[in-house]
């Protein structure tokens, strides 16, 4: 399996992401041309028909596997008008992940879909997917396939944040305090919207996404390479912040990759 061009598919509504910075380290350690496009959805010029199909993959029960309801005509409106201004809904929306990544694969053209093109789409969609394990949904940063999604609310919302966190919290909502101190207290300990480290935490899963294509295993056990699938902020922040780069391991399988381009 190669590589012999990428396209990346900005998410104009996050900024942080840096979607340029990130072509040029994904052409640096790959050695790969990658084009960047506008929001995917707003690309491909998405029609009702796309926001209906997106309105039908929300998730409303976490905790049953994926049933596709018949979208209000309000839901489909929201869709439609996200694809050119994403829109802030006011609450988290819940998306089966591969729903959506099955609507992203049936748009894109069939000239674009050899297994040498890899496509990755930002988006502000929460993507989740169903664990039969615990039997419920669970939000995904990333949904490793080709096209790729990277849900910039799911950086935030999956990784939990340090358990002192959540214990303070339910302590300071039992006595009415604001919240406001608490994310004074923990700052740096987790990420938020708009955080200006989200171009570096894009980096590794970006690379999750492509290992997936090309080996079949996105993640690493050492919370040392940018490619740990991190279940916590703080691992998160540590692997793909403080650290930033592949183990050892990673990168002679990247370079062996390239020798074989």
């Amino acid at each position: 399996m190669k590589i012999s061009r990428i396209f990346i598919y900005d998410e104009p509504s996050v900024p942080e992401i840096k979607i340029n910075n990130l072509a040029k380290f994904l052409e640096e350690t790959l050695d790969v041309p990658v084009h960047v496009r506008k929001n995917f959805f707003s690309h491909f010029k998405s029609d009702r028909s796309i926001a209906y199909k997106l309105a039908s993959s929300r998730v409303f029960n976490p905790y049953i596997p994926f049933e596709a309801h018949t979208p209000t005509e309000e839901e489909v409106n929201f869709e439609a008008k996200s694809f050119e201004n994403n829109l802030e809904s006011g609450n988290i929306i819940l998306y089966d992940g591969f729903e959506i990544q099955k609507i992203i694969n049936e748009i894109i053209p069939n000239e674009e879909l050899s297994d040498d093109t890899f496509h990755l789409a930002f988006t502000t969609r929460l993507g989740c997917t169903y664990d039969y394990e615990d039997y419920r949904y669970h939000g995904r940063a990333v949904i490793c396939a080709n096209p790729a999604i990277i849900s910039t609310t799911g950086i935030i919302e999956a990784p939990a944040k340090p358990r002192e966190y959540y214990i303070i919290m339910q302590q300071s909502i039992a006595q009415g305090l604001n919240l406001d101190a608490l994310k004074d207290q923990f700052k740096g300990k987790f990420l938020e919207y708009h955080d200006s480290n989200l171009d570096k935490v894009i980096h590794g899963y970006a690379l999750q996404a492509i290992f997936y294509h090309l080996t079949a295993e996105p993640f690493c056990d050492s919370k040392d390479c940018i490619l740990y699938n991190a279940h916590w902020q703080e691992d998160l922040i540590h692997a793909q912040i403080n650290l930033g780069k592949l183990c050892e391991h990673h990168q002679r399988i990247i370079e062996s990759i390239k020798k074989h381009e």
